[in-house]
């Protein structure tokens, strides 16, 4: 007898093996939905975290990574002979400069040799008080010996090119910096090339810069490089012109850029207010027009709203954001007023300053609040992320086994049902012999 293949039987077994499963199948999406949304909530609280504290660090933007808070400004009575950057230790006044000479490179050609005259002797070069030797044995060409001396290990800090003109083939020396200590001594064993060496032709020779501060006569400065660091504290000053004699000094004026400093806070602030927003969003404990937050009453959050609302509230330095006018409003949002803070900078802007900058203060503080938090290694985040991604991958293993489950019910159900279906057939023609 053929067997019994009808919707019929497979809808009922479809039915069975489902109910089979059933609760087993709501328990675990169930839980894959739960795990999910909390993936979700904790990676997006951990993304604001980490937004926050990029923020917040990137305010460190001076070379020595101390934070720099206070933006001080620099104007130059002319444009073209000086640039300056100012620190948060500047000092406010006004300075007068006369650029007497800038700083420059030592250069010259060695002209009338060509291959030829090479491949014997030796060449040495040197500044500083320091030398290197070049053996030219073997070397046959010009480009050859340019190559060999830039190759050199010891090397002094010189540059060999070759400068072609009117047919012939110059060797050019240019020491890699500027100042009077880079100037390139050089000699010959081979009579051709010192024969070249001592009709040389200079092109630039290394001199310092020498500037005077007040002017023709005031202090003298002199440097290498045409960058002066420490001739005023907090300034660097780069020259790029020679002053006319017959001129006024050039004249720079350091003050204190109020508007900068208050664009830094505003930063700061921001910056805080959007974590703020962040944090409230995630923990709303939700009402009637309004979703519950996925972390509504988590230990963790608070315990990271905790952290975050003492260090904004703590003194660094001797001062607190509270006394430059800075207060929380009813959201925990925080807000600056402009004529407090004016007038509290006035007085003490090195105190501002300090509340910002340096090892262990608020910045630092803050960013290391929340790397226990926020680490890829050993951040209490990351361990949770992961534990989640564990948990939701031990939830796919089980849907899995569940479909087998399923799958093996089905199957049974489907045999007997057609088995069921067989007899009945069965029954049903022996009965239709007797009528």
């Amino acid at each position: 007898m053929a067997t019994i293949d009808s919707d019929y039987v497979q809808s009922m077994a479809t039915q069975l093996a489902k109910y089979d499963i059933q609760a087993s199948q709501t328990r675990l999406n169930r839980n894959q939905t739960s795990y999910n949304n909390q993936l979700s909530a904790v990676n997006q609280l951990k993304t604001a975290l980490s937004t926050f504290d990029s923020a917040v660090t990137g305010l460190k933007s001076t070379t020595s990574g101390a934070s720099s808070m206070l933006v001080n400004s620099a104007t130059f009575s002319d444009d073209g002979y000086a640039t300056a950057t100012v620190g948060a230790t500047a000092t406010a006044g006004s300075y007068q400069f006369f650029v007497q000479q800038l700083a420059s490179k030592d250069q010259f050609a060695l002209q009338g040799l060509s291959d030829s005259d090479l491949g014997s002797g030796s060449l040495t070069l040197g500044q500083n008080g320091k030398s290197f030797n070049v053996d030219m044995t073997g070397v046959t060409s010009l480009s050859a010996l340019a190559t060999k001396i830039n190759g050199a290990s010891d090397n002094t800090g010189l540059t060999a090119t070759l400068v072609r003109s009117n047919g012939s083939v110059n060797l050019v020396l240019t020491s890699n910096d500027t100042g009077a200590d880079q100037a390139i001594s050089v000699s010959s064993s081979n009579t051709a090339v010192q024969t070249s060496i001592d009709g040389r032709k200079q092109l630039t020779s290394a001199k310092d810069a020498i500037v005077y501060l007040g002017g023709q006569g005031g202090i003298e400065l002199r440097n290498g490089s045409n960058t002066f660091d420490d001739a005023i504290d907090g300034v660097s000053l780069t020259f790029n012109k020679v002053s006319d004699p017959a001129g006024s000094p050039l004249t720079l004026d350091i003050g204190q850029d109020k508007a900068g400093t208050t664009k830094k806070l505003q930063t700061f602030l921001d910056a805080y207010n959007a974590l703020v927003s962040s944090l409230s969003s995630l923990t709303a404990s939700g009402s009637s027009s309004s979703s519950r937050g996925a972390l509504a009453g988590d230990s963790s959050v608070q315990a990271i709203k905790s952290a975050v609302n003492g260090l904004i509230r703590t003194s660094f330095g001797g001062a607190n954001l509270i006394a430059y006018g800075i207060s929380a409003d009813s959201n925990g949002k925080l807000t600056v007023d402009s004529s407090k803070f004016d007038k509290a900078l006035a007085q003490n802007a090195e105190g501002f300053e300090n509340l910002f900058s340096g090892k262990g203060n608020l910045i630092d503080s803050l960013h290391d609040t929340l790397k226990t938090y926020t680490s890829s290694s050993s951040g209490l985040l990351t361990s949770r992320v992961n534990s989640l991604n564990q948990k939701l991958s031990d939830v796919s293993d089980q849907l899995d086994a569940l479909q087998t489950r399923y799958d093996a019910s089905y199957n049974r159900y489907l045999k007997q049902y057609t088995n069921l279906m067989q007899v009945m057939n069965s029954m049903d023609q022996t009965s239709s012999m007797f009528t």
